[in-house]
């Protein structure tokens, strides 16, 4: 053990924070939710001191040797410091946010319980300066945040969290595969020193195929489309402190992953950023559109969160396009990661006063809820002033940021026949934020504008709707988004200088000025696009008159079109094993023919078994050997009360019964996650007796 112990001490004080909470709890709820605020401020408050010496210029490290056999590494400089700050401040706000939230709530101490264990496993992502180390806290974390969705147990939260898992699982065994194969190739998992072992593999095969793994365990966590299916399922469901941090952080960490391999794998690769820019439009487009359709609050968020991500997932592939030039584009990303959390933190949290007032979140059943509630209205405002890239917001620095990327790199290949694409995903850019302005309209016109039937009822807790404590987490939160965006230079420019490093990124040729007419200009034309889209099809298409005459939200989206149901559950669950069973059938088939032509042929004619008439051969076999007991023993024991019981059918029953119970649970999809994480415990104890 060697280094700075305050990185072990960010991991493990929350965990052991966790456990304690959950003991306090047993015997006092309002003690437990106290101590859960406290462990959660100590850790706000000791990862703002490492930030502030961090960004003063003291980089610090921690190692672990030894364990799990290759030890544990962490990390902090100007991006990780940054990040784990922001994690743990949304993690307080949201402490404190969830006293009144889970007032009604059953099994608050096990949601406190994972929700400090997630903590200590996202800080210690964030920190890892190995991707092995990596895994093992990002393994932890998704696991217990499986605990988040599946909350209120009912059959919406079950299926939602069955999702979450089995995307979590399967991207978490497809990452392992990309480990070793990385490991076996480049010969280190240290983050630092991936760059210069990459570059000196001459053939890059199985670097391209380590890193595709990698991006589909890491794409899977953060959303990223085809792999976003979890995403819009798991928020409506999840409380609104989990949804946030789903939203805000959970899926930062998938990007964190993405970054590590653009930017140390593949740094100025420009066919890798091709790669993920494509993957980042799909995203971010397909997210906004999603969101558009949906008639339902927390809904309508998850899959802004979806479309906000490809926003950050088109800065990472113009990095790698723009190579050394990176300078905007690098700032863009990690400026639209630290917004989107934040606006994320005040969107939810504002969901969840709407909830945990209403227990509705279908926009016909909420809207008018906010009409007189000052604190409310503020905040939200801000959240959607943020998100739409609204000037003079946070969230219109770092799109600018990024539209302006994807300008320079199209201005650069000007008159090329690859020109015209870029041309087109700007646009793409600009209508998709366009989109944004439109469904976060509409959901701000919905809340705080337009009447509900029953207004009186909207109106009736317009004093007691939220207390002291959830108000301070909400506006402050809230105020931060401002000031961000109205004081870039003292603010954001300073993020994106302590957190260029990490992405290699060089500090821009010239200053750059964020309110000029050529940057608002993209920003105008965005808005100008949202406010189309609402007026001309959001309030025609959208909405229709009911039996009253009153125009509702309606949600025409075609159910068929729904990747997991669509093709995802078929596909695992009857396609997959339906091939399988036939190549099982063919070798299966294949084996008795040769067994036949050995026994015709080489070992001559057999003497024939006697046939089996119940049970197999072994239940067969042991119920004989039983029966002879039991005749020995009605013969002299048992003489006056002779046992009639047949031993040869009772097995057969027995192993029946057993067959059929075992065949109902090996299909299952629970079973298969079940195996897996014990084949993982199974690795992870071996790994720790060979560190012994």
């Amino acid at each position: 053990m060697e280094g700075n112990i305050m990185l072990l001490f960010l991991t493990i004080w929350p965990m052991i924070g966790a456990i304690l909470s959950y003991v306090i709890g047993r015997k006092n709820k309002n003690l437990r939710d106290y101590f859960a605020e406290f462990v959660t401020i100590v850790e706000f408050v000791t990862l703002l001191v490492l930030c502030v010496q961090v960004v003063g210029g003291k980089e610090a490290e921690f190692v672990l040797h030894d364990f799990c056999a290759r030890g544990l590494y962490l990390k902090a400089d100007g991006f990780r410091a940054v990040y784990a700050l922001i994690a743990g401040f949304m993690w307080m706000m949201t402490t404190l946010f969830s006293k009144q939230y889970f007032a009604h709530y059953r099994n608050r101490n096990r949601y406190y319980l994972f929700m400090l264990l997630t903590l200590g496993a996202t800080v210690g992502v964030f920190l890892s300066a190995d991707l092995f180390t990596t895994f093992i806290f990002f393994e932890m974390m998704s696991f217990t945040s499986y605990v988040w969705v599946a909350h209120d147990e009912e059959k919406a939260s079950l299926r939602a969290a069955e999702t979450y898992l089995a995307v979590a699982v399967i991207g978490g065994m497809i990452m392992l595969i990309g480990l070793f194969l990385l490991n076996f190739k480049a010969g280190t998992l240290n983050m630092d020193q991936l760059l210069a072992a990459c570059a000196a593999v001459e053939d890059k095969t199985l670097i391209y195929v380590a890193g595709g793994c990698l991006l589909f365990g890491f794409g899977a966590k953060a959303g990223m489309f085809p792999l976003h299916i979890w995403l819009p399922k798991a928020h409506p469901v999840a409380p609104a402190p989990a949804s946030a941090l789903l939203s805000g952080i959970l899926t930062k960490t998938g990007v964190f992953g993405i970054l590590v391999i653009s930017c140390q794998m593949f740094l100025h690769d420009a066919a890798w950023g091709k790669l993920i820019l494509m993957l980042g439009v799909v995203t971010m487009f397909g997210g906004a559109v999603l969101a558009l359709f949906s008639i339902d609050l927390k809904r309508t968020l998850a899959c802004s969160s979806m479309s906000q991500i490809g926003f950050i997932l088109v800065g990472v592939g113009m990095q790698g396009i723009l190579g050394e030039h990176n300078a905007l584009a690098a700032r863009g990303t990690v400026l639209h990661m630290v917004n989107h959390s934040l606006i994320k933190l005040v969107l939810f949290m504002a969901a969840g006063v709407v909830f945990m007032n209403l227990h509705k979140l279908d926009l016909n059943a909420i809207r008018g809820f906010g009409r007189k509630k000052k604190a409310l209205m503020f905040s939200f405002l801000m959240g959607t002033l943020g998100i739409g890239g609204i000037p003079l917001w946070n969230g219109y620095v770092s799109k600018t940021l990024l539209h302006e990327s994807i300008v320079e790199y199209a201005e650069m290949i000007e008159g090329t026949a690859d020109a015209s694409t870029y041309v087109a995903v700007e646009w793409i850019f600009l209508i998709t934020g366009g989109l944004t302005v439109a469904y976060m309209l509409k959901l701000f016109i919905c809340l705080f504008i337009e009447k509900n039937a029953d207004q009186a009822k909207m109106e009736a807790s317009d004093k007691n709707y939220m207390n002291r404590k959830s108000m301070f987490a909400l506006v402050t939160s809230s105020i931060v988004l401002p000031i961000l965006g109205f004081l870039p230079g003292m603010t954001m420019d300073k993020i994106a200088d302590a957190t260029s490093e990490f992405m290699h990124a060089h500090h821009p040729e010239h200053a750059v000025h964020y309110f000029n007419f050529t940057n608002l200009k993209g920003g105008l034309i965005s808005i100008a696009i949202g406010v189309i889209i609402y007026f001309g099809f959001v309030r025609t298409a959208l909405m229709r008159k009911d039996e009253t005459g009153t125009k509702v939200y309606v949600n025409i989206w075609p159910k068929w079109f729904d990747l997991e149901n669509g093709i995802y559950r078929p596909l695992i669950q009857h396609l997959i094993p339906f091939v399988l069973a036939v190549i099982c059938r063919v070798f299966d088939k294949l084996f008795d023919c040769i067994v036949y032509l050995i026994a015709k042929f080489i070992l001559g004619p057999v003497k024939t078994r006697k046939q089996i008439t119940v049970g197999t051969r072994f239940t067969y076999v042991l119920g004989t050997i039983m029966d002879d007991i039991v005749k020995f023993l009605n013969k002299t024991i048992t003489k006056k009360r002779p046992i009639k019981r047949s031993f040869v059918e009772y097995f057969a029953v027995g192993q029946t019964e057993v067959s059929r119970t075992s065949k109902l649970v090996t299909r299952s999809v629970s079973f298969g996650l079940l195996m897996f994480c014990v084949g993982l415990l199974m690795t992870l104890v071996y790994l720790l007796m060979v560190s012994v």
